[in-house]
């Protein structure tokens, strides 16, 4: 690895260009409801219904929608470009969630509920891959890194501050009226990131490729839908440990640690310059996520877990920046469809994880979801070396 030249580091000689900044933080505010969306519905309906398994499974409904709904606007931004999609999902989901909570009202049929829930997930604007696309073209392949970087920089921030503000506002109102206001605030933010986009846009020749044309790329979602699991069981097995430990409020900072290893993962990975070809990259990223976190399965301390989910978190988003990389090689004339499967396949992975965490849990103990987890990343990472070119994985003699 290697400082960038002499433009600077790379996160400064991506943030001077035209709009960078101010398009960051319109994403992070466009990206609000991606953490309580799913938390305001199951909060919302069940105040209405009175229901905690209809609720759940109106939440489902929302992860249903987001994981069919990204491929498709993907396909639609290749097509027709970014901002009308923008603009036509912002409006799309906020409609809808508005509309929900216009439903969620004593006397009235619950059946809408689900209906909108799921209209509310595929219409979730693409604010991230906006971002990948729209930095990708103005930066060198060197640059990359750093784009990508802080796209999930963006994200992880919005996915930290968003519950906090709705925790705030139910405090002082209510939850739906919570989720009206944060809805609102990230559709209005959608749209003036679209415009924001516009600054510094450069042309780009649209061609109508196959997001599948490199067969590689069907490995890399067997990949990411391995690294989604990773997320899934963490999810189910950070609660589950802490309710096992008769600490339950250990919860919100074990889960913390992990966002902020992810933060700080994804700051440090882009300031770099990486030498290192990417399959590589990805392939040493994801041992290092599962040799940190099979020690969880035995570790007793949560003082001692919380090290190590932040250990886990700096591996985690950089992996996912590396596998954004190479999105661009296999899939360059179908960039926004294919970032949209990768999305599709982490929500699926962290499905069957969290699935798969909650069974081994409650057969094995509370140690077992991070047992799991680790399978998850270690397998992940042999899938990964499949990606490495043959040249590079010959042992000269």
């Amino acid at each position: 690895m290697t400082r960038d030249g002499p433009g600077g580091l790379p996160y400064r000689r991506l943030l001077r260009l035209p709009g960078v900044a101010a398009q960051g933080v319109l994403g992070f505010l466009a990206q609000l409801t991606q953490q309580v969306a799913p938390v305001g519905i199951v909060l919302v309906t069940q105040q209405s219904t009175g229901s905690l398994a209809f609720a759940g499974a109106t939440a489902a409904a929302f992860a249903v929608g987001l994981g069919m709904g990204r491929p498709v606007q993907g396909r639609l931004m290749d097509r027709r470009g970014t901002g009308p999609v923008l603009a036509g999902t912002a409006f799309l989901h906020v409609a809808a969630l508005l509309a929900l909570l216009a439903c969620a009202r004593d006397g009235l049929p619950w059946w809408p509920l689900p209906v909108l829930a799921w209209t509310a997930g595929i219409g979730l604007p693409p604010i991230s891959v906006s971002m990948r696309i729209a930095w990708s073209a103005r930066t060198s392949a060197e640059g990359r890194t750093a784009a990508y970087s802080l796209v999930y920089l963006v994200q992880e921030s919005a996915m930290m501050v968003g519950p906090l503000v709705f925790g705030l506002l139910i405090a002082v109102a209510s939850a739906s009226v919570a989720l009206g206001v944060v809805a609102a605030a990230a559709g209005a933010g959608t749209l003036a990131f679209a415009r924001a986009l516009r600054t510094g846009r450069v042309a780009v020749v649209r061609q109508r490729g196959r997001v599948f044309a490199d067969r590689r790329m069907l490995m890399l979602l067997a990949v990411t839908t391995l690294l989604g699991a990773v997320v899934g069981a963490l999810q189910v097995g950070v609660p589950a440990l802490a309710a096992a430990r008769d600490v339950p409020a250990a919860t919100g900072l074990l889960v913390a640690a992990l966002s902020l290893g992810g933060i700080a993962g994804a700051a440090a990975y882009g300031v770099r310059v990486w030498r290192a070809p990417v399959p590589v990259r990805l392939a040493l990223l994801l041992l290092v996520l599962g040799l940190v976190l099979a020690p969880l399965a035995l570790v007793g301390a949560l003082a001692v877990f919380w090290v190590a989910l932040f250990a886990g978190g700096l591996v985690l988003n950089p992996s996912l920046t590396t596998s954004s990389l190479l999105v661009d090689e296999y899939a360059p004339a179908a960039q926004a469809e294919a970032f949209g499967w990768v999305s599709t396949t982490i929500g699926i992975g962290g499905a069957l994880g969290s699935a798969v965490a909650g069974a081994t849990g409650e057969r094995f103990g509370p140690s077992a979801p991070f047992a799991a987890a680790a399978t998850f990343a270690l397998l992940s990472a042999v899938l990964a070396t499949t990606l490495i070119p043959r040249t590079l994985r010959r042992v000269p003699r």
